[in-house]
């Protein structure tokens, strides 16, 4: 199995959960726009999984599929109908709301033609964060977990998402909830081994 990231990125999710499973696989740094990458990966982006001949894209269907290859582990819902929409839910508003809400922060220039309209473009994006991040921040007081009351493949998204946060100009320790729960997982072994493999600390 090889996984395919680019440090910091969506991809330490995949990455985390890899190591909470104890499996045996070989990360592979790319680098953006390689053509080598590109005959594996034709959208160039990552996450990505190659094993057994199959590439498997997309990180929320990286993590259902991991989940699911891996009952044992408990990463996902539970079967019944609540704890799946649960699972579904969070990773919904994850990969769906506050993953493309960080867009324009980091490449303002896709979101205007004036060259003036950059800083107006990050300050759009950071302010669609707040409003996500003011929502999970009221979900997570008084809980340790995202969904349900065992760690998932939510947590290990949420991991890089907050951390994109320490980044913006309202800096997330400005989030107690937030914060705390960060500060939690990345004391975690299999969090930071992840992060020690992808260089985000020595």
């Amino acid at each position: 199995m090889k996984l395919y990231y680019f440090p910091g990125s969506c991809a330490l999710a995949p990455h985390i959960v890899l190591e909470w499973l104890g499996a045996e696989f070989e990360p592979v740094r790319i680098v953006k726009g390689d053509p080598e990458y590109l005959k594996v990966n034709p959208l160039g982006v990552v996450p990505a999984i190659e094993q057994g001949g199959k590439l498997y894209t997309q990180a929320d269907a990286i993590l259902h599929w991991l989940a699911a290859s891996n009952p044992d582990a408990n990463l996902a819902g539970d079967g019944t109908p609540d704890s799946e929409y649960e699972i579904n839910n969070w990773m919904a508003f994850l990969t769906g709301d506050l993953h493309p809400a960080f867009f324009p922060f980091f490449n303002p220039q896709r979101y205007t033609v004036e060259p003036d309209g950059i800083d107006d473009a990050k300050d759009a994006g950071q302010a669609l964060v707040a409003k996500y991040f003011d929502h999970l921040e009221k979900h997570l007081d008084g809980r340790e977990f995202i969904a349900g009351n065992r760690r998932s493949i939510v947590d290990a998204y949420a991991i890089p998402m907050l951390r994109w946060g320490r980044l913006l100009t309202r800096p997330l320790k400005e989030y107690p909830n937030l914060s705390a729960y960060l500060e939690r997982w990345e004391q975690n072994d299999g969090v930071r081994r992840a992060m020690k493999e992808q260089g985000l600390i020595k």
